[in-house]
């Protein structure tokens, strides 16, 4: 089946967040806000967490994680890992060697610069290798309590066939969310539309004939549908 609807009134955000609420009660959470649920929630932690998530299934992130830290939480534990060895429990994720290293330096300039513990600090995060902006905003939205916007390819997606938004990459999203998003939702959105975007509002073929937002959607550059 193919439609396009044109965006003829503005989003109900509440409302499409309130749907989508519910209906995520029933899918599987987003990596690392399971992980948080679990225990896993020191910024480090989830730092690790997400690092292991980038170009990763949130099906592989999960268990290598909690085979991770069965090994190792802390700096400190991290540190003491032999490189091969720290390669080894992050796969299957996709580019094992390259996070090992990337944590290593990492677990160094913690021992050396923050006495061995991860502060709530946006400037260091962003330093850091292989941390980007999401992984920066999830650690400080979920560890820290710090009201940061997380955008993935989801959550791009979705506001943007929402027509909530209109951006071409998710930095312009993250940015665009920053100015128009209630910081009430900037934390939850990530929490919300990732779980959405796996499950029914799909890259290809999204399920809009059952999607509980089908009233609501104008499926801005959707082409076909379920």
């Amino acid at each position: 089946m193919s439609e396009v609807r044109r965006d003829t009134h503005a989003f109900a955000l509440q409302d499409a967040l309130d749907r989508v609420r519910s209906v995520v009660q029933a899918l599987p959470p987003a990596a690392l806000f399971q992980l948080a649920e679990e225990g896993y929630r020191s910024p480090f932690e989830l730092l690790v967490a997400c690092m292991i998530s980038v170009r990763t299934r949130d099906e592989v992130t999960v268990p290598t994680a909690r085979r991770l830290f069965a090994h190792a939480r802390t700096p400190q534990e991290f540190a003491a890992l032999d490189p091969n060895e720290l390669a080894r429990l992050l796969r299957p994720a996709t580019f094992a060697e390259v996070k090992a290293q990337n944590l290593k330096v990492i677990t160094r300039r913690l021992l050396v610069e923050q006495n061995g513990t991860l502060l709530c600090n946006e400037e260091f995060l962003r330093s850091l290798p292989g941390v980007g902006p999401k992984c920066t905003n999830l650690v400080l939205g979920i560890a820290c309590g710090i009201p940061r916007v997380a955008v993935d390819v989801h959550v791009h997606r979705i506001v943007n066939r929402w027509g909530y938004v209109r951006t071409r990459t998710p930095e312009q999203t993250m940015l665009a969310l920053e100015q128009k998003l209630p910081q009430q939702y900037w934390v939850e959105l990530n929490r919300l539309l990732v779980p959405f975007g796996k499950h029914v509002c799909t890259g290809i073929a999204p399920r809009c004939s059952t999607c509980v937002l089908a009233d609501l959607c104008p499926r801005l550059g959707v082409t076909h549908h379920r």
